[in-house]
Parts: C-alpha cells; sequence; structure tokens
C-alpha cells in the first residue's frame, strides 16, 4: 500500500548497513522519500534504490528532512552524534528517531545532544532482515514518544509499521529495558555459551537440542558489537547476567545432592 502525498515523508537514514537498508525499502515501496548517509560509502546501492546518498553530513543535514532515522549501531551512537554537525539541520523542528535494541541510553544521549526544538521518537523493531523477510505484519514495533510537538509528522511515521501489520506497542524506554534484559539480552547470551561449547548438530538430536542450535546459529549472525551493547549500555543486563549465573549454580547444585543422595542410597543398600 502507497503512503498519500499528505502521509508521506522526507526520511534521512544515517547507518545505512543491512538494517538501515532492510527498512528502507518498504519505505520506498510505500513512496516516501529517502536521502541516507554513512561511514561507509553506499551511494552505487543507494542509486539502484532510488535514495540520494551524501558521503559529506553538512549536506545530510541541509537535506529538508521531515525525519532523522538513526540506524547505527549501540556502541557507536554518541560519537555519531558528536562528529554531526547540527548546526546544519535544515529545520531544527526535525523528528529524530533511532532504532537501537536498547531505549534509556539513545533517549538520554538524544535529549542531551540534539536542539530544544528537535522532536524524539524512540523506537525498536523486534525484528530483522530475517525475520520480516516475508513482512511485518505481526511483528511487534514498540516506541516511545520522548518528546513530540509534531504529532502528524510522529503519526505519518508510526503509520509505515502499522500499514505493515506491526503489533503497535507504546511503552517508557525504563521498562523496554528491563524486558529487553530478560529476554532479548538473555537469548544471545545462551547462543554464545552454546557458540563457545561448539554446539553443533548430531546424528541423535531432539527437537529441543536442534532449537538449541538453531539459537547458536542465530545469534552468532549477530556481531559481538551488538551484544556488548546490549551488556554495556542496558542497566538491567548485568543483573540479569548474575541472575543466570545463579541459576546455573543452583541447578548444579541440585544434581550435585541428588548424585550424592543416590550414592548414599546405593552403598547402603
Amino acid at each position: 500500500m502507497s503512503s498519500s502525498s499528505s502521509s508521506s515523508l522526507k526520511i534521512g537514514i544515517i547507518g545505512f548497513g543491512t538494517f538501515g537498508q532492510f527498512l528502507a525499502k518498504t519505505m520506498i515501496k510505500q513512496g516516501h522519500t529517502l536521502t541516507a548517509t554513512s561511514r561507509t560509502d553506499y551511494s552505487q546501492h543507494s542509486l539502484q534504490l532510488g535514495i540520494q546518498f551524501f558521503r559529506d553530513v553538512n549536506e545530510f543535514l541541509e537535506a529538508d528532512n521531515d525525519v532523522i532515522l538513526i540506524c547505527t549501531s549501540i556502541i557507536s551512537l554518541s560519537g555519531v552524534l558528536d562528529s554531526m554537525p547540527i548546526s546544519s539541520l535544515k529545520r531544527s523542528s526535525t523528528l529524530f528517531v533511532d532504532v537501537l535494541s536498547v531505549k534509556e541510553h539513545p533517549r538520554e544521549l538524544l535529549l542531551r545532544k540534539l536542539p530544544e526544538e528537535s522532536d524524539i521518537l524512540c523506537t525498536h523493531p523486534m525484528f530483522g532482515p530475517e525475520s520480516g523477510k516475508n513482512g511485518w505484519k505481526d511483528l511487534t514495533f514498540m516506541y516511545d514518544k520522548v518528546r513530540i510537538r509534531d504529532e502528524v509528522i510522529c503519526s505519518n511515521f508510526l503509520n509505515i509499521f502499522a500499514t505493515e501489520g506491526c503489533r503497535m506497542l507504546q511503552m517508557t524506554c525504563e521498562e523496554h529495558d528491563k524486558l529487553a534484559a530478560k529476554s532479548q539480552f538473555i537469548t544471545h547470551t545462551i547462543g554464545r555459551t552454546l557458540a563457545e561449547m561448539d554446539a553443533k548438530f548430531t546424528p541423535i538430536d531432539t527437537k529441543g537440542f536442534e532449537t538449541l542450535v538453531q539459537l547458536k546459529d542465530s545469534t552468532m549472525r549477530d556481531s559481538f558489537d551488538l551484544y556488548s551493547g546490549l551488556f554495556l549500555h542496558n542497566r538491567f543486563a548485568r543483573q540479569e547476567l548474575e541472575n543466570l549465573e545463579h541459576a546455573l549454580h543452583k541447578v548444579k547444585e541440585m544434581l550435585v545432592q541428588r548424585m550424592s543422595d543416590v550414592l548414599g542410597t546405593e552403598k547402603t543398600a
């Protein structure tokens, strides 16, 4: 479905890697006008998509975008914002949107580094190029309206995801990070632990073990930068890591106790 001209947006993407390109394809399909900038030169790929690519960040910021969508890595966000000549913004009321997997961290950075006139929407599409390759219907899109004055622009941006059938979930950045530490961070931690154990398919796998190997393979496709960002910039992640360590220790204790009980019974039999 294409957007009507009244709801079509000019969207600039900062960080035009795999995820930025993934989102851009749907935005282009809906009729939005896109520009992009990135440390890597994606000008040829952008040309194929019909997107104007800027190597010069000043020129990018002068491009009169309604929305600037930040698709950088978690750990590079602060440096990217510091290096942006914000004074070059064509319009100070631009809506800045991030799509990082942590939320309190970008919220605090954007509030601190952007002009007061800039609107801020923190989001997390709970899907990516693999899980969303056949469409976004019923996939979750989390968002927090951190500082919104222009409700029309914000609504039109959110409608990009609503139109595709996403499950739209509004929650605070703090609540997101609490839940993500228990789910996404733990998932990645288990996957990387299995990788350290060199978990691989065998001829006698149960369905449960096949699922674990698939989890390992899935998490290892993501960079260590992403994983470390989930830990370093989510204040709830450290506690969840300690909870996991404690749980593993407790399970081990239960096994050792059972072994002691069984061996003790056998000796007295």
